[in-house]
C-alpha cells in the first residue's frame, strides 16, 4: 500500500501493506495527483481525490458501510455510534452499518478496494487514505469555541526513575503503529528534533498495535515508557480501565488535529452531500458527549490547510506515500 522510507521495520511495513489486483486500478488521466496514487485525479489542487469524470465509475450503495478509527477496542464504540448511525439513515434515507475494524491496515484496505464508504481515519492515517485509498475527509470534532485536537504525551509508571524525555536514552519506548500520529510519527520527530533521540539508536522500541494497550502496558508494569494520545488516556479514566494515579506524563506536545471524518472520493455526490449533512446537523446524545468528552459537535474541515502540520511530520521522519 505504501512504504515509510529511512529506518521503519521491514515487520511494520509488512502489516501496512495492502494487496490490490491490478485489474482494480482505474483508468488513467492525464491530471494533478501531488501524493495521490494514480488511481485518483486531483483536478483542483485540493490535495484530494475528485469524483470521477465518468459516471459508471460513481458508486450509490443501498446499505452505507461506516467504520471508526481503531483506536481503542471496536467493540466498544459499536453502541456509543448507534445514535450517529440511525441519524444518518434517516438523513441519507439508506441502511447504514457500523462496521468495527480491529487495524489501520483493514480500515485503508476496505476504502481502497471499495468496500468501506464513510470513515473515520486516526489523524496519523489521514495522508496516508487521502494519497492511497480516495478517502476525502470533510470533518472532525471541536468544541463550541472552536477548540480541538488532542496532545501527543509519553507517559511511565509512576514510580519510574525516567523524568523527561532525555532519560529515554537506553530505554524501551513503547509506540502504537507506524500510522499513528500520536503513537509513532509525532514522538519520532520530537525526539530526534528537540533532544537528539532517534529510535532503534538512542533507545529501543516496540509496537503495541493501538493506544489503550500502550497505556495498559504502562499501567501494568509491562513497558518502560510509551507515546499516547492523551484523549485515549482520558477516556480510559473516565470509563474506569485505569486508576488514576499509577501513570505520569514526561512529555506533552502541541495540539493536533483529531480524527478525520469523511468519504469515498468515487460515491454518488447527491448521496456525499447528504452524507456531509448527516455529521454536520447531528446533535450528540448523552452517551456521544461522554465517550468524546473534549468536543460536542462536528466541525467542516479541508485536508490540504488542517493536515498541513501532520504532513510536516512526516516529512520530518522522511515518510513517502507510496501506494505499490
Amino acid at each position: 500500500m505504501f512504504k515509510l522510507l529511512a529506518g521503519v521495520a521491514a515487520s511494520a511495513v509488512l502489516a501496512l501493506s495492502l494487496t490490490i489486483s491490478t485489474t482494480a486500478v482505474h483508468a488513467q488521466e492525464e491530471c494533478n495527483r501531488g501524493t495521490l496514487d494514480k488511481a485518483y485525479c486531483d483536478r483542483d489542487f485540493n490535495q484530494t481525490a475528485d469524483l470521477p469524470l465518468d459516471e459508471s465509475k460513481w458508486i450509490d450503495p443501498k446499505t452505507i458501510i461506516f467504520t471508526y478509527t481503531p483506536v481503542e477496542d471496536p467493540a466498544v464504540y459499536a453502541s456509543i455510534w448507534d445514535g450517529f448511525v440511525s441519524h444518518m439513515a434517516k438523513v441519507t434515507g439508506r441502511k447504514v452499518v457500523f462496521f468495527p475494524v480491529q487495524s489501520n491496515a483493514a480500515q485503508l484496505e476496505a476504502m481502497r478496494s471499495g468496500r468501506l464508504h464513510v470513515a473515520g481515519f486516526n489523524t496519523g492515517s489521514n495522508p496516508i487514505a487521502v494519497s492511497c485509498a480516495g478517502f476525502v475527509p470533510f470533518a472532525m470534532m471541536a468544541k463550541n469555541d472552536g477548540s480541538f485536537g488532542y496532545e501527543m504525551e509519553i507517559i511511565v509508571p509512576q514510580d519510574s526513575a525516567i523524568q523527561k524525555p532525555a532519560d529515554l536514552k537506553g530505554k524501551t519506548l513503547a509506540f502504537t503503529s507506524p500510522t499513528s500520529n500520536s503513537g509513532f510519527k509525532a514522538p519520532s520527530a520530537i525526539l530526534k528534533g528537540e533532544f537528539g533521540l532517534e529510535k532503534d539508536k538512542d533507545f529501543k522500541t516496540t509496537f503495541s498495535g493501538k493506544h489503550d494497550n500502550s497505556i495498559l502496558g504502562v499501567y501494568n508494569g509491562d513497558y518502560e515508557a510509551a507515546a499516547i494520545a492523551n484523549s485515549v488516556w482520558d477516556r480510559m479514566q473516565r470509563r474506569g480501565v485505569i486508576k488514576e494515579g499509577k501513570i505520569r506524563s514526561i512529555y506533552k506536545s502541541q495540539t493536533f488535529p483529531t480524527t478525520g471524518y469523511g468519504v469515498a472520493h468515487n460515491l454518488n455526490p447527491i448521496l456525499t452531500a447528504k452524507i456531509q449533512q448527516a455529521f454536520l446537523t447531528y446533535e450528540w446524545d448523552e452517551k456521544f458527549k461522554k465517550e468524546f468528552k473534549k468536543a460536542d459537535r462536528f466541525i467542516s474541515i479541508t485536508h490540504k490547510f488542517d493536515w498541513a502540520v501532520i504532513r510536516q511530520i512526516d516529512k520530518a521522519n522522511n515518510v513517502s506515500y507510496d501506494c505499490k
